[in-house]
């Protein structure tokens, strides 16, 4: 982003270089808050209603009223991609417990900060979708609320970097030996023409593309079965995929430098690509 790119911020359009917040911010001094990362294709938000109800959820989690109603919301959105010339962008909205003195007891009578930017949207190149990508592992040492999309992201942060020292894409967690998620991404597991995805507890994050992708299975022909999945069985896998927002769905080949299947992105892998894709343009 330039410094003239506008973004949003408590109640009004600005440049960014004019868009300031409180050093006091509880975002800044305690995470204390939440986000959305919402794709636009054709400048048309994807799924935003899926996201504005994980939206409501986490602020429900952390107890933060929600400053909008859905139709307030939608206008939002779509007013940010209007000032934005990009036709594919990731729209980011980032809602805050608001600017107060430094306690941790929850502040009475302060008003949250919302910030809302866009950017363009950075989906796998076409190399990455025809060929695959490569992942690491690591244990999940993160807090047991990762149902939360919180901004207090440093567990995340630490183990991405791990997959970013060793030359690769995401970082795949196991908790005591069993799948959660990946460091910013959420995984999926084929085996025996099986789409197997983890329980969507308190441990990941419902992710929207997620939630998508297990949607639109039985419509291209893919039984979904939901169930913890060893690290065992992931090795074992026919296929892997990581879904994300920006990611939307691709193919894992190695993991911890062993291959998964064949070692190439799998038959299943391409069915769900394309029907993905033809679902971001309708």
């Amino acid at each position: 982003m330039n410094q003239d790119s506008v973004v949003y911020l408590n109640g009004a359009f600005q440049p960014l270089s004019e868009a300031k917040i409180s050093v006091l911010d509880r975002g800044f001094i305690f995470g204390d808050g939440v986000y959305e990362v919402v794709p636009v294709y054709n400048r048309r938000p994807f799924r935003l209603a899926q996201h504005l109800k994980r939206l409501e959820n986490s602020l429900a989690a952390i107890r933060l009223s929600n400053p909008k109603g859905a139709a307030e919301w939608e206008a939002l959105f779509l007013e940010m991609i209007r000032q934005t010339p990009h036709e594919k962008q990731a729209v980011y909205l980032q809602i805050t417990r608001g600017a107060a003195p430094r306690d941790h007891g929850f502040p009475q009578g302060v008003a949250p900060t919302v910030f809302m930017m866009a950017v363009p949207l950075k989906t796998p190149t076409p190399e990455q979708v025809e060929h695959g990508v490569s992942c690491v592992s690591a244990e999940d040492f993160r807090w047991h609320r990762c149902d939360i999309k919180s901004i207090s992201l440093l567990g995340n942060v630490l183990l991405r970097q791990t997959s970013v020292e060793a030359g690769a894409i995401e970082t795949v967690l196991f908790r005591g030996g069993f799948l959660t998620e990946a460091s910013a991404s959420n995984v999926i597991v084929v085996k025996n023409g099986v789409l197997l995805a983890s329980p969507q507890d308190h441990l990941i994050l419902p992710g929207v593309s997620l939630n998508a992708v297990l949607e639109f299975a039985p419509m291209v022909g893919i039984p979904v079965e939901v169930r913890p999945i060893s690290y065992a069985e992931v090795l074992d896998a026919d296929e892997l995929w990581l879904t994300s927002s920006g990611k939307e769905v691709l193919a894992v080949i190695t993991l911890d430098d062993k291959p998964i299947g064949d070692g190439k992105p799998g038959a299943m892998f391409k069915k769900m690509w394309a029907y993905y894709q033809e679902q971001t343009l309708a």
